[in-house]
């Protein structure tokens, strides 16, 4: 009866534990949202506002603006584009890592990987001037090449792994059967590696979502996205934090609506090393 009570006791220490570290970790998406929906007055009140009737003021002025649906518009296409194309290549990559044999295939691996250590600051200028010969600058296109490029080693990096873990038996035998490598590489490998192609998905839409370093010296007005509008409201005369906080919130819901379609196959994808035999 003792151990019983223990155990019981340590059960609701551990979830009271862990119901404070989520409110820690959700506390600042709260605060990002409850501003956005105060006046400037509210915003700036000491000590704040915990409860008042909510505005839709800021949505209105940051959807009303010309350039907002166009951005929002064009982070989805890149965004989308980006994460296709990088799960596209970087998963026929890994699967040629994980199941051919060649010589210094581990240094090759450690090269991809090391492309993702690279500061992406350091080739701005490069990348800047060749886009502008090739007449590229303020297009969808520039983006979506440098977001590829970026993600294609942690794609790469993240998918070599779940491929090894598939049996290889399964492929000996659909070769038996007839299957040709492609076919076995889209009906049977795809498939099983589901939960892993989920995990990169995210990981891969969250950067090409959320960068700003190339958006901002890449884009203009034609395919300008979400986080350069962001930092459009840190102005001279101060930070318009109703405006930031709204667009933030438009910025956060479709990784939010992505991540929990694909949640199942996530929590499967994070966990699918555990089930190596």
């Amino acid at each position: 009866m003792v151990v019983g009570k223990r155990g019981k006791v340590g059960r609701l220490v551990r979830n009271l534990f862990l119901i404070l570290v989520v409110l820690v970790y959700l506390f600042p998406v709260y605060w990002m949202a409850v501003t956005s929906l105060k006046t400037r007055v509210q915003t700036f009140q000491i000590p704040p506002v915990w409860l008042f009737t909510p505005t839709w003021m800021n949505y209105q002025s940051v959807l009303s603006a010309v350039d907002v649906p166009r951005s929002y518009l064009n982070s989805a296409i890149i965004s989308l584009a980006t994460t296709c194309f990088s799960l596209l290549i970087g998963s026929m990559a890994a699967y040629g890592l994980a199941r051919l044999k060649f010589r210094r295939k581990e240094d090759l691996s450690f090269w991809i990987l090391s492309t993702r250590m690279f500061p992406p600051i350091a080739t701005i200028i490069p990348i800047y001037l060749l886009f502008r010969n090739l007449s590229l600058l303020d297009t969808h296109i520039a983006l979506i090449l440098v977001y590829t490029t970026f993600n294609l080693g942690f794609s790469v990096w993240m998918m070599q792994g779940f491929f090894a873990e598939i049996p290889i038996e399964l492929e000996e035998f659909a070769y038996i059967d007839g299957c040709t490598r492609w076919q076995v590489l889209t009906r049977i490998i795809y498939p099983l590696a589901r939960p892993g192609l989920a995990a990169t998905a995210i990981f891969c839409l969250i950067f090409s979502w959320n960068e700003y370093l190339f958006a901002v010296i890449l884009s203009g007005r034609q395919s300008r996205t979400m986080p350069v509008i962001a930092a459009g409201a840190i102005t001279d005369r101060g930070v318009m934090w109703g405006d930031l906080t709204a667009v933030a919130v438009l910025i956060a819901i479709p990784v939010m609506i992505f991540a929990s379609l694909v949640q199942k196959h996530l929590v499967r994808g994070l966990t699918f090393g555990a089930l190596k035999q």
